[in-house]
C-alpha cells in the first residue's frame, strides 16, 4: 500500500518503520523534521497525504488531531482510509470520523497499548472504532504494527476502550506500589511478596509483567532507574481523559478519580519523565 504517516515521535517512528520494512511505500511527515529508516520524508503534511491509500496519524492530543485531520481530509484522495492511533477524548475521535465521512473517506480511531517497546517490536494491541469495512481494510496494517487488533464498535469505541483499560492500569499500579510499600514496612522480603501475590489473588499485569520493584519479576523500567516505558505524565493524560468522560456521561469512578489525583501530585512533585511505576520509589522515599 501507499501510506502517509503523520507524527513520527517515540511511538509513530517505529510504527512507520515497521510498515516500511514490511514492503509498504511509506511517506512520513513530522513538524520536528524527524527522519525514519525506510520512510520517505515529505516537506509538508499535504505532500505526505496526497496520492496515498491510507493515512496513519499518531499525535499528542485531541485539539491537534482535529486540526491535522482537517488538513488531511482537504488533501486526501477519494476512498482514502484514515487511521488515527493517537489517544484522545472520545468526542474528538467522533468529530474526526464525522469530518472524514462528510468527504466520503473511511476512518478508524485505533489507539494502542504496548508502549514504545511494543511499537518497536511490532507487538502493539490496537483498540479500534469504526465501520467493519474500514476495519477490514486496516487490519493488514495492524497485523504488521501489532500483535492484536480488536474491533470495539462504531466511531469512538476504540478511544472508549483505551481510556477504560488505562484507568484499570493506573488504579492497579498504585495498588501494587502501595502493597510493596506496606510489605517493606512490615519487613517482608520483596521477592517473597512477588512470589505469593503473582500466583494468587493479587495477580495482575502491573505486578506480574511490569513489577514496580527493582530486581523482582521480569525486567521492567524499575530495573532501569524508572526510565519510562510509559511515562507518568502520559498516564496522567489518560486518567484525565477517563475522568472527563466519566463526568460527561454520569459514571461513578471514585478510584479512577483518586488515581488521577495521585498521578497529578506525582508529576507535579518531580515525577515527570519517570515511568508511571515510579510511584513505588516515591512511597519508599517517604
Amino acid at each position: 500500500m501507499k501510506i502517509g504517516f503523520i507524527g513520527l515521535g517515540n511511538m509513530g517512528a517505529p510504527m512507520a518503520k515497521n510498515l516500511a520494512a514490511a514492503g509498504h511505500a511509506v511517506t512520513g511527515f513530522d513538524t520536528a523534521g524527524v527522519t525514519v529508516e525506510g520512510v520517505t520524508p515529505a516537506a509538508t503534511m499535504e505532500a505526505a497525504v496526497a496520492g496515498q491509500e491510507v493515512i496513519v496519524t499518531m499525535l499528542p492530543n485531541g485539539a491537534i488531531v482535529r486540526k491535522v485531520h482537517e488538513a488531511i481530509v482537504a488533501a486526501a484522495d477519494p476512498e482514502t482510509l484514515i487511521i488515527d492511533c493517537s489517544t484522545i477524548d472520545v468526542e474528538s475521535a467522533r468529530a474526526v470520523h464525522d469530518l472524514a465521512g462528510e468527504k466520503g473517506l473511511m476512518s478508524l480511531d485505533a489507539p494502542v497499548s504496548g508502549g514504545t517497546g511494543g511499537a518497536a517490536a511490532g507487538t502493539l494491541t490496537f483498540m479500534v472504532g469504526g465501520s467493519e469495512a474500514a476495519f477490514a481494510k486496516g487490519r493488514p496494517l495492524f497485523e504488521i504494527m501489532g500483535a492484536k487488533a480488536v474491533h470495539c464498535g462504531d466511531a469512538g469505541a476504540g478511544q472508549a476502550a483505551k481510556i477504560c483499560n488505562n484507568m484499570i492500569l493506573g488504579i492497579s499500579m498504585i495498588g501494587v506500589c502501595e502493597a510493596f510499600h506496606l510489605a517493606d514496612r512490615l519487613g517482608l522480603d520483596r521477592q517473597a511478596m512477588f512470589d505469593v501475590a503473582s500466583t494468587s489473588s493479587g495477580s495482575c499485569w502491573s505486578l506480574n509483567t511490569y513489577c514496580p520493584a527493582p530486581g523482582v519479576g521480569p525486567e521492567s523500567p524499575a530495573d532501569r532507574g524508572y526510565r519510562p516505558g510509559f511515562a507518568a505524565e502520559l498516564m496522567l493524560k489518560d486518567l484525565d481523559l477517563s475522568q472527563t468522560a466519566a463526568e460527561k456521561n454520569g459514571a461513578f469512578t471514585e478510584l479512577g478519580r483518586h488515581a488521577r489525583d495521585v498521578y497529578k501530585a506525582f508529576v507535579e512533585a518531580g515525577g515527570k519523565g519517570k515511568d508511571f511505576s515510579a510511584i513505588l520509589e516515591k512511597l519508599s522515599a517517604g
